[in-house]
């Protein structure tokens, strides 16, 4: 590698744009996105990269809608919602041939697939959360670490994942690197499932369906922790207290399954809710209510195809 580090965001929206803003704050970094949202790509292109929130500034960023136009580049960054991995990875193997690839996407099964299509792979958890408010423009909502860490069996090595939190360090993030990153992906899996169906059921924001819904919550958490003891995971925090401690920071915070919903796209339940589900049912644990949610929410993206 050059002086130079390549990087590129693979799906730039609300959580994508927070690293590649933050990474092109950075004279040795060089940041690339491949987003399909023309309108998007085009205000990046333009404008800069805006964010606005907790963090207020602008950034280089080189945006494309093809991903053919896009260089080979050291690492790649992968924030697409867990239905577009594997199309996002079919456009955009071929930049990452002698690269890494690490994924902050939400739920279980995103690093088998990108595994299939880069040689070496690092698991990553996020909590920093946002919101794209207008083309090229994205409000960061909340603050939070970043855990990475090599993705087995096609890891990338240590030396990598030390070279990529480095970078998202010294762009302004709060990034961890460690052997074992499943204990961080487990904890936000298990606060997602809990956070994310209540509020596309209920339409609540996170502090307020704490206070409304608690107890289905706190049992829809149990049952993740339950199966996360089952695989031999050990929890990197308590998904409990970090709902709890949601609350105070993120009071209004509208999740994004809920976002998803409010704009009738398709969710990321079927990594979430079904990811636990889905485990669950192979390593015979029960998930009543985490089947629950994944079957009701599917329910309601079903009924956005209703005619009247």
């Amino acid at each position: 590698m050059g002086e130079h580090m390549k990087v590129c965001i693979i799906g730039c929206g609300a959580i994508g744009s927070l690293f590649g803003a933050h990474l092109a704050k950075l004279s040795d970094v060089e940041v690339w996105a491949y987003d399909p949202n023309r309108e998007h790509v085009d205000a990046i292109n333009k404008n800069g990269l805006r964010l606005t929130g907790l963090a207020d500034f602008v950034a280089p960023v080189k945006a494309r809608a093809d991903a053919k136009e896009i260089p080979e580049c050291d690492f790649g960054i992968i924030a697409a919602k867990t239905l577009h991995t594997r199309p996002a990875m079919e456009a955009t193997a071929h930049i990452f041939k002698n690269g890494a690839v690490c994924s902050v996407q939400n739920g279980v099964g995103n690093e088998e697939i990108i595994a299939e299509y880069v040689p070496r792979v690092i698991m990553g958890t996020t909590f920093p959360a946002g919101h794209v408010t207008a083309p090229g423009v994205v409000n960061q909502d909340t603050g939070g670490k970043t855990w990475i860490g090599p993705f087995l069996p096609k890891p990338a090595s240590m030396q990598e994942v030390n070279q990529l939190a480095d970078a998202i360090n010294r762009g302004g993030m709060i990034c961890l690197q460690m052997e074992d990153s499943r204990g961080a992906l487990w904890t936000k899996l298990i606060f997602n499932s809990a956070s994310n169906a209540m509020g596309a059921l209920t339409r609540l924001p996170h502090g307020i369906a704490c206070e409304q819904v608690w107890p289905v919550m706190l049992a829809l958490a149990e049952e993740g922790i339950a199966v996360s003891k089952a695989l031999g995971v050990t929890l990197d925090g308590d998904p409990v207290a970090l709902l709890e401690y949601g609350k105070k920071v993120a009071y209004k915070h509208k999740p994004s399954m809920l976002q998803d919903v409010l704009a009738q796209r398709a969710t990321e339940v079927d990594a979430l809710n079904g990811g636990i589900a889905k485990i669950g049912k192979e390593i015979g644990v029960p998930t009543p209510l985490n089947d629950a949610m994944a079957v009701m929410i599917k329910g309601l993206e079903f009924s956005w195809t209703l005619k009247d």
